[in-house]
């Protein structure tokens, strides 16, 4: 049973650091690109940043320059270092593994950018 679990969502001020991260478990991680998506209230959820098995990255434009996403394979946890936050990044984080069976998601980890 595939289970991925967020942490280190806060409350931060605008042009603080955060970092998330995202431990998986019951699958094989690293031959899985690991994505992650974040969703504000009233928006679609929406792809923040990808890391392939190979280590290539790709970033929305909206975070491009402030997010790294980066992964530790013996670990089985992708990370979100995050940077010059601002409030429009408040949202709800979540990592997304997908499989031949499915795709799978964590139960998120809220991030609040506000003075």
């Amino acid at each position: 049973q595939v289970q991925l679990v967020e942490s280190g969502g806060g409350l931060v001020q605008p042009g603080g650091s955060l970092r998330v991260s995202c431990a998986a478990s019951g699958t094989i991680f690293s031959i899985y690109t690991m994505n992650w998506y974040r969703q504000a209230p009233g928006n679609q959820r929406e792809l923040v940043a990808t890391i392939t098995p190979g280590g290539i990255r790709n970033y929305a434009d909206s975070v491009k320059g402030r997010f790294t996403i980066s992964r530790d394979n013996a670990k089985r946890t992708v990370y979100l270092q995050m940077n010059s936050l601002k409030p429009e990044d408040t949202a709800v984080y979540y990592c997304n593994l997908n499989r031949g069976d499915g795709a799978y998601w964590g139960q998120g980890t809220q991030v609040t950018v506000s003075s």
